[in-house]
C-alpha cells in the first residue's frame, strides 16, 4: 500500500494538478469536463477562486496523486456544496479518494455545510461506485445531458448528509 499524505492545495500545485486533470479529460468517460484547462483556470475553478470552499491534495512518493474540492456553483440550496474528485490515471493509486474525503468532510463541517452534492455521469461506473461506497445517496437524475459531440448522457445527482457522519 502506498503511503498517502493529505494536505490543503496551494497555488503552486496548479501546474501539476492541471496536467493530472487534463489527462483525465483527454481520456474521456469519467468527467463532465470536456475541455482542457490552463493552470490559471485550474486555480480559479479548484484552488482559490471565489466559489471554492476547500481543496485538498493527496501526495504519494513526492507526486500529487489526486485532489478533491468542494465549491458552490449554480443554484444549489443554501448549506450545500458541490464536490469534485480526481485521481491520477497512471499510475493509479488505490485509496486516494477515500483519504481525500476524510479531509473534505472535516472542511465541510467547519464551514457548516449540510449536504455535499456529487453530480456524476451515468457512464462513469467508477465514480458512481466511489461515491456510493463513501455514503452518498442518489436523489435525482438529469436525463440526456448532451456531450460536446451531442451524445446524450444522464447525470446522477448524489448527496451526502454531513451531519450524519
Amino acid at each position: 500500500m502506498v503511503d498517502l499524505r493529505i494536505r490543503e492545495a496551494r497555488a503552486a500545485d496548479a501546474d501539476e494538478l492541471t496536467l493530472l486533470l487534463n489527462e483525465i479529460i483527454a481520456a474521456g468517460g469519467t468527467t463532465a469536463m470536456e475541455v482542457a484547462l490552463s493552470p490559471a483556470e485550474f486555480r480559479e475553478w479548484f484552488i482559490d477562486g471565489p466559489s471554492v470552499f476547500a481543496c485538498h491534495v493527496a501526495e504519494a512518493d513526492g507526486r500529487l496523486a489526486g485532489f478533491q474540492e468542494i465549491s458552490r456553483y449554480g443554484d444549489l440550496p443554501e448549506g450545500w456544496a458541490d464536490i469534485g474528485t480526481f485521481s491520477r490515471i497512471r499510475p493509479k493509486i488505490p485509496g486516494v479518494g477515500t483519504a481525500l474525503f476524510a479531509a473534505t468532510l472535516t472542511a465541510a463541517r467547519s464551514l457548516d455545510i449540510e449536504f455535499i452534492n456529487a453530480t456524476i455521469r451515468a457512464d462513469n461506473t467508477g465514480g458512481l461506485a466511489y461515491y456510493g461506497k463513501i455514503g452518498f445517496e442518489t436523489y435525482s437524475t438529469t436525463k440526456d445531458v448532451p456531450l460536446r459531440d451531442g451524445t446524450p448522457v444522464d447525470r446522477i445527482n448524489k448527496r451526502y448528509r454531513v451531519a450524519s457522519a
